[in-house]
């Protein structure tokens, strides 16, 4: 069983407080045969994160820089990171509970849907929303998860093959005529590949777009806590995480905005 596997099994132990998600999430659906970070979805309560915060104790984990695991923080949007080593391996860790993309009825669902399930795991429709990343290598990964929906509704708004699209969009032609507001290249399904290709290209671009432009909203809030944070690495190296926390969420407060200022670039 894999280090990535046996936490979620830890968190988990007693209560459903964790769902694997983003790359490991990926080797799970069997598109990737590894990913070197884990990176889960939790719930956003305090008895949740204490209990996640305990077990990377247990693990002798350290802080990296990022949020505290502190509801005040998560429930902003911002993620938390840790890492431990486990013989020669580095361990890194990643957690939000509120990712982007998915709305609160979708994550809502999601952890519905995942009760009882071993290991919970984040479904193919909802990571290819989280793989709308800056990262060109996730849109690959997009069209695997895409093929493995059966619903062709989520196959036409989601697929990144110009082939499968107009195969889809010859299969279901009313189906796909309603998804063009929600999806405009969906309009070229009935054209050429080329144009299809282009349009799935720009829409790419648009969606990194858009991500890189989330991302820097969180960058631009953080840069008093980022400049601040040697001092404060330093200041908790060699303490055991539950001190470590209490460190790093003190010396947060006022320096990282518990949610994004109105206005925010």
């Amino acid at each position: 069983m894999s280090i990535y596997l046996e936490l979620t099994n830890e968190f988990n132990a007693t209560a459903m407080r964790a769902i694997l998600s983003s790359g490991q999430a990926v080797v799970l659906h069997r598109l990737a045969v590894m990913s070197k970070d884990g990176d889960w979805i939790l719930r956003e309560s305090p008895e949740a994160l204490d209990e996640v915060r305990d077990v990377l104790d247990r693990r002798c984990a350290n802080y990296r820089f990022g949020a505290p695991l502190d509801v005040r923080w998560m429930r902003g949007g911002w993620s938390s990171h840790f890492e431990f080593r486990l013989d020669a391996l580095r361990v890194r860790t990643d957690f939000v509970t509120r990712p982007p993309r998915l709305t609160a009825d979708d994550l809502a669902g999601l952890w519905r849907e995942q009760a009882g399930c071993a290991p919970p795991v984040v479904d193919p429709r909802r990571l290819a929303e989280l793989k709308k990343t800056n990262r060109e290598k996730d849109y690959a990964v997009i069209g695997e998860l895409t093929r493995l929906l059966d619903d062709p509704r989520q196959q036409l708004l989601l697929s990144r093959s110009a082939y499968d699209l107009m195969a889809l969009a010859r299969a279901y032609p009313e189906l796909a005529r309603q998804l063009v507001a929600a999806r405009p290249l969906l309009d070229e399904a009935s054209h050429s590949v080329e144009a299809l290709e282009a349009a799935l290209d720009a829409e790419r671009r648009k969606l990194m777009h858009a991500n890189e432009r989330r991302l820097l909203r969180y960058m631009t809030a953080a840069e008093p806590w980022a400049a601040r944070w040697p001092a404060v690495a330093a200041e908790i190296a060699g303490l055991p995480l539950r001190q470590a926390h209490a460190v790093v969420a003190a010396r947060a407060e006022g320096l990282l905005p518990f949610e994004l200022p109105e206005g925010a670039p």
